[in-house]
């Protein structure tokens, strides 16, 4: 198992972190009789030997040893080993030309080898048989020999979740053996059918759904759901049940905000994940869940539904009021998801209103979280209800203010609730007035309630505001977010707040220089007071590209007074990066018009950036009929059904917000020129 394993000159090998002198004691550590350090050597093969999917010229060395301990029956969770040798092989080809060698050298080793997975791949243990497919679907030729296998295998395999193992990898030969597909093809059709069990058979059509959509049924939404619930009754007979409400720690909580039917929500998964755009096939399909009887479908519906909504305008409120009906159960993991789902919607989650606040008026525990780190936070269930708009959260919100604990982040709730919020501004003002100065949460505090107060445009906060920006004693940065949220509020507040002057004015030579123009623009209209520094800022800012855009923006709004900007707002237009140019063609355009030279640009950046689309939206939206030139743009935007940072990485919840904002501004600026 370990034969010439001492020969190697582990020393001059690398990985992650240098020296692999300890990879011998890894590789010994995957064979031990301890659980303990079996898991804790897998873990330091993950960790530096693969860190991050990595090929290191250690890597290499490990995988003849890796193999020998695959086919070895005494060495117990081998099933781990041939996982990390699949995820050693399929490494992308884009890290480097010293990476792709390596990964070059990996693949090698394993096609060369590949005829242990086939032994594997009737292996006394599961666990191994099941890790075996993807193996031999990567490494294994020719691929008429792979398919052979898989035939054989369907036939004399009785576990199911080898069963879903061998469906998931004949739907990933399709994807790599495009001239054999149709016998892979053949073999999902036939596992979709009867004889064989509703999780394999919802497997294969997951399989199909991406690889041979002509071939699904035409009921597929109905088929679908039929299956998913003889499913969930076989695991009920099983014993399978969901899980019961913990303890309300952070360790059980995220416990909970993971699927319990793991085999389930991948099933589900794979069949979302392949309808890719079928919106209205998986509204109705996540409907099929959200209403099945087994608290665990309904799970993995709701995080189902988050997908959905982050990447497709889905315009459904079924769902949604499904998601809702959710917060009644005792079942403490849906219960959370439901939550955490509704949370993420904002205004989409109006459909829920009514079972949110009927959750908050009944169940007051559900208003404030009590974290085991930290300070209290506005409760889920709460917080979703306010950015929904729905004015009863004001309500619950006030008694939340009287009451004895008061989350610091209850401010940020507020600004979601427009006029109905304007009865808690005292409570807020106060709170603000009672904040210290120069306490280590001074900013934890403060931003919320400054955030809040600028909403409801709350002029009688001035002195406290003042307060924080006069009193605040230099230092770190958590000042500066504090002055900055300081000098937007006193911004909003306009003219009554005048006697911030002086204040602002001394603030034109510092890094929050933009805020402070603007807020001087509003408190007095005068643009000789403003302009020097936002030209400045324009051009003299360390490179700065967001407070380029900023100073921008706020030319912009100073309209023709900001006439001798336009010199450097044209070169910036025609440079930098996408955002730099759409927020200077937007203030070019709003102060000397020059629509024939901008339009280009404005599309181009459109295009190339998603993230510069409410600016262009809402400079179209400012202009009126003299935007018509860009309402092709925002009538596209308002007829894709994909949200407009979907391609993005790692959009998120905020990301829907940002949409949903964005289809609004699109759709005044063309109402508002009868193009609705």
């Amino acid at each position: 198992m370990f034969r010439g394993i001492d020969e190697v000159d582990w020393a001059s090998l690398r990985h992650a972190y240098g020296s692999a002198e300890d990879v011998p004691g890894l590789l010994r550590g995957l064979a031990s009789a301890d659980p303990a350090e079996r898991e804790s050597a897998l873990d330091g093969m993950y960790g530096a030997v693969h860190h991050q999917g990595g090929v290191y010229d250690a890597t290499l060395a490990c995988v003849p040893f890796l193999l020998s301990l695959a086919v070895r029956e005494e060495v117990r969770d081998r099933a781990g080993v041939v996982e990390l040798l699949v995820s050693i092989g399929d490494i992308a080809d884009d890290e480097g030309a010293s990476a792709e060698e390596n990964a070059a050298r990996a693949r090698a080793a394993l096609h060369a080898g590949a005829d242990v997975f086939v032994r594997l791949a009737g292996d006394a243990d599961a666990g191994v048989r099941r890790a075996a497919p993807g193996a031999l679907v990567r490494f294994l030729g020719p691929p008429a020999r792979v398919l052979a296998l898989f035939r054989e295998r369907i036939t004399v395999e009785r576990d199911d979740r080898v069963l879903l193992a061998l469906a998931a990898s004949l739907g990933l030969f399709v994807e790599r053996h495009q001239e054999h597909a149709s016998g892979a093809v053949d073999l999902l059709a036939e596992l979709s059918n009867p004889p064989y069990g509703p999780g394999l058979r919802l497997a294969a059509l997951g399989q199909l759904a991406g690889c041979a959509p002509g071939l699904l049924p035409a009921n597929l939404v109905p088929a679908v759901v039929r299956l998913l619930r003889d499913r969930s009754g076989e695991h009920t007979r099983a014993g399978h049940g969901g899980d019961r409400p913990g303890p309300d720690t952070l360790a059980d909580r995220l416990r909970r905000l993971r699927p319990s039917d793991e085999e389930g929500s991948q099933l589900m998964r794979t069949l979302h994940s392949a309808l890719g755009g079928r919106v209205t096939d998986r509204v109705a399909l996540l409907c099929g869940q959200l209403t099945s009887p087994d608290p665990l479908d309904r799970c993995n519906a709701v995080w189902m539904s988050a997908g959905l909504f982050r990447e497709w305008r889905t315009g459904g409120a079924e769902p949604v009021a499904l998601i809702g009906a959710q917060l009644g159960a005792e079942e403490g993991r849906l219960h959370d998801a439901a939550v955490a789902v509704l949370v993420e919607l904002f205004e989409l989650a109006v459909p829920a209103a009514d079972h949110l606040n009927a959750l908050v008026t009944c169940r007051p525990e559900f208003r404030v979280r009590h974290g085991e780190r930290g300070g209290p936070t506005l409760g889920g269930p709460l917080k979703a209800l306010a950015r929904t708009g729905d004015p009863r959260a004001a309500q619950v919100l006030s008694e939340v203010l009287a009451g004895p604990v008061v989350p610091d982040d209850l401010g940020y709730a507020i600004p979601h609730l427009g006029p109905a919020a304007s009865p808690l501004a005292p409570a807020l003002r106060r709170r603000l007035a009672r904040v210290p100065l120069n306490g280590p949460d001074t900013h934890e505090r403060a931003a919320p309630l400054l955030s809040a107060l600028t909403a409801l445009g709350d002029a009688e906060s001035i002195p406290a505001v003042l307060r924080l920006l006069r009193g605040m004693p230099d230092g770190p940065r958590p000042r500066d977010a504090v002055t900055g949220a300081a000098v937007r509020a006193l911004g909003a507040f306009g003219r009554a707040a005048y006697e911030a002057v002086p204040d602002l004015r001394g603030l034109l030579e510092t890094d929050r220089a933009v805020a402070a123009a603007e807020a001087l623009w509003s408190i007095t209209g005068e643009p000789d007071a403003v302009l020097p520094a936002l030209l400045r800022e324009l051009t003299d800012n360390g490179g700065d590209r967001r407070r380029r855009a900023a100073a921008a923006d706020a030319l912009a709004r100073l309209g023709t007074a900001a006439h001798p900007a336009l010199p450097g707002l044209r070169r910036m237009a025609g440079s930098g990066d996408a955002r730099e140019r759409a927020a200077a063609a937007c203030a070019v355009w709003r102060i000397a018009g020059e629509p024939e030279r901008l339009l280009p640009v404005l599309r181009s950046a459109w295009a190339q950036d998603p993230r510069t689309r409410t600016t262009v939206a809402g400079c179209v939206a400012d202009l009126g009929p003299a935007g018509a030139p860009l309402h092709d743009l925002l009538r596209a935007e308002l007829a894709s059904p994909r949200r407009h940072r979907a391609d993005a990485r790692g959009y998120g919840s905020h990301d829907i917000h940002e949409d949903e904002g964005l289809l609004r501004v699109c759709r005044g600026a063309l109402a508002g020129v009868g193009h609705g």
